[in-house]
């Protein structure tokens, strides 16, 4: 990665590509806006992408591919078996991570699926350093439940500690000692704690639970879908990283899983996934699933087109200047944000910039859903997708009372090479002239709340009529202005 300083001292993100294809952006007046959310049961995941300025709900699916992965896209084998584009893709695999045996999938949480029903009993725990939704809903579903071991550094929200994914070892090895090893279906790690505001996990972490796992004859699983952010990390922060190159430490990480999955939506800027073994009794038991849910073992739910860009994609991880590009730009919002006084999860981490809404809209209670009304309101004053991360996204309990978030954020992604820094600018500006305007702000409430995921498709309802009032006030201020 270049290091490149500005005559004006002005320090900035570079772009280390140029972009050859565009697509038009369409920003709705914020009458339009405001009608659209209420279509939408102020969900953003229930917006049309027609009514959206900047998308940063995800990451997932919608990174930037290379021309190299498009191109590559040309000379797939369309074969339903025993295809060589398939055999391009194993093979890459091997080569990064070490691990013979692959099962392709047609996406991360396809992954999970398939681990949960294999590994997952009845009154099973499966530890890890903090949950993401769908893998909590898949170990939950197959009679199993999560313990979160994060560290305690990792709840801070303002911090200057490099790790705040790691987790902690000496609560691992007191629940190994409180349930016993047989209870211990598997230990996950995910690469970048996706609900607490994507931080990274330390190569010296790993190796820690690494030997509880031996001690105890325990399973290790690695969530390598944010990998690309945590390895730019490790790159950048941990000492013993420093002088290895993206590939040595990629697989210094593989070395100490068992099994490793992800999904492509996010790294390798494709769509698809796949689950990566070290033991063949452990495939066999994991394969005759991927027929039964995905497809062949040689496509797994993908297409030929998506399995050749993926292979292109893993390969481009290894590059620095590619992976550097979203840590770098996430990094510029958040400290532009802190330096105005805007409270978000420090220091910055991946996949996105995470406000802290505890602080942000520290009038609005967690029970009335704040992270989904700021989520909301943003989306109102700017026409920014951004995404509820906080008790929204947990499920109630099986008495039907409402478990609180232990963090509310609202994530606003930056999708690989997708932005530019103007448009980051813009949302600067937004976010801040709402944080002037915070007080208007109100909370929602639940007018279809499904039972299982319900951040994805879930109604609300604001509680007042707090949304007419921010308008009224937006209007004010810009006048005729987008």
């Amino acid at each position: 990665m270049p290091n490149v300083r500005f005559f004006s001292g002005e320090t900035v993100p570079l772009e280390m590509h140029k972009v050859r294809v565009v697509q038009k952006l369409n920003l709705p007046p914020i009458e339009a806006r405001l009608a659209a959310a209420t279509e939408a049961g102020n969900n953003t995941f229930l917006l049309q992408n027609k009514d959206v300025f900047m998308d940063m709900l995800t990451d997932s699916g919608v990174n930037a591919m290379s021309d190299q992965q498009v191109a590559a896209m040309m000379v797939a084998d369309d074969s339903y078996a025993g295809s060589a584009t398939y055999t391009r893709l194993e093979a890459k695999l091997r080569d990064l991570f070490g691990m013979h045996w692959i099962l392709p999938t047609h996406q991360g949480r396809a992954c999970e699926n398939i681990l949960a029903q294999v590994l997952v009993t009845p009154g099973s725990i499966v530890p890890m350093n903090y949950h993401f939704t769908t893998t909590k809903a898949h170990i939950v579903l197959n009679g199993g439940s999560v313990e979160e071991i994060i560290c305690e550094k990792g709840l801070q929200v303002t911090s200057s500690e490099p790790f705040k994914g790691d987790m902690d070892v000496a609560a691992l090895e007191r629940l190994v000692a409180e349930h016993g090893a047989e209870k211990i279906a598997f230990v996950r790690i995910e690469a970048g704690t996706n609900l607490i505001g994507g931080q990274p996990v330390s190569l010296a972490n790993m190796a820690e639970v690494r030997a509880v796992c031996d001690r105890h004859g325990l399973t290790l699983v690695y969530d390598a879908s944010l990998m690309a952010d945590n390895l730019y990390f490790l790159k950048q922060r941990e000492d013993a990283c420093k002088d290895l190159s993206i590939r040595e430490i990629t697989r210094r990480i593989a070395d100490l899983c068992d099994i490793i999955y992800f999904s492509a939506r996010k790294l390798g800027c494709a769509r698809g996934g796949a689950i990566c073994i070290r033991d063949e009794q452990m495939y066999q038991k994991m394969r005759g699933l991927v027929p039964l849910y995905e497809g062949f073992l040689t496509y797994g739910g993908m297409s030929v087109r998506e399995i050749e860009a993926l292979t292109v994609g893993l390969e481009e991880t290894m590059d620095e200047d590619m992976i550097s590009q979203g840590p770098i730009f996430i990094e510029y919002m958040v400290n532009e944000l802190d330096r105005r006084g805007i409270p978000v999860i420090t220091p910055a981490g991946g996949l996105g910039c995470h406000i802290d809404v505890m602080r942000f809209l520290d009038h609005v209670p967690q029970a009335q859903y704040s992270a989904g009304a700021l989520a909301s309101a943003l989306y109102i004053v700017s026409g920014i997708r951004g995404m509820e991360r906080g008790t929204l996204s947990e499920q109630r309990n099986p008495d039907g009372t409402e478990p609180l978030a232990n963090m509310e954020l609202v994530r606003l992604a930056l999708p690989r090479r997708v932005f530019t820094l103007s448009q980051v600018k813009y949302a600067i500006d937004r976010i801040d002239w709402l944080y002037q305007n915070r007080a208007l702000v109100g909370g929602l409430k639940f007018v279809e709340e499904p039972e299982i995921l319900r951040f994805f498709y879930g109604r609300l309802a604001p509680v007042s009529d707090w949304q007419e009032k921010l308008v009224a006030k937006f209007k004010a201020d810009f006048g005729d202005s987008l």
